[in-house]
């Protein structure tokens, strides 16, 4: 059992000036989306993994693979992030189900030696929806210059039958950061940040 993948889509940015002002060095900003036939469009299904557990880890190293190469390899990523988008025939647990799984994230984080979580949304939408993946820091998830989102949209996808499942990444946060982190309010807020029981 493989998925049907129609077609895969690339999205990249490099950013030179932020804010009226240039940037250092060019903030690239990229995504891959696979978009595949929805195998339990249309209909009640109660058992869900078969296909979980066929489809996860194709789609995952597939789209790993595209990505970490749109960004010059897995070591220049520094944000990273997933989402699907599920046509008007599916549920949102179909969504959930093929980007929620280990066996589709866990070869982007492995590719990237990353130690927190992905960011993810999971959506419904006709053709053209707005694909948003959100982004935050591979290794540190209160650092809020990675928090960042990768838009945009694909004219024909997805179909009513389709799901569109799509890794984002950024080789670094916002240039000209100045928000600070989650971590200086807590200390602001009297937090004892060496107790992570406290936070």
């Amino acid at each position: 059992m493989t998925p049907e993948i129609r077609k895969i889509v690339t999205y990249q940015e490099d950013i030179l000036i932020e804010g009226f002002k240039p940037v250092q060095s060019p903030w690239r900003m990229c995504a891959a989306a696979a978009v595949v036939k929805n195998p339990w469009a249309g209909r009640y299904v109660e058992d869900l993994r078969p296909e979980i557990m066929a489809y996860g880890p194709e789609l995952g190293a597939l789209l790993t693979d595209r990505i970490t190469g749109l960004c010059g390899g897995g070591d220049n990523i520094e944000a990273f992030g997933k989402a699907a988008i599920v046509g008007l025939d599916g549920e949102i647990e179909h969504a959930s189900g093929l980007i929620h799984t280990l066996r589709f994230g866990n070869h982007f984080r492995e590719a990237v030696q990353a130690t927190s979580y992905l960011a993810f949304t999971n959506t419904r939408g006709p053709a053209n929806a707005a694909m948003q993946i959100p982004l935050m820091d591979k290794h540190d998830a209160g650092r809020r210059s990675h928090y960042l989102t990768i838009h945009f949209a694909i004219p024909d996808a997805p179909r009513a039958d389709e799901l569109v499942i799509a890794l984002g990444a950024a080789t670094s946060g916002r240039p000209h950061h100045r928000i600070g982190d989650r971590y200086q309010d807590l200390k602001d807020l009297g937090h004892d940040l060496d107790n992570p029981a406290a936070i």
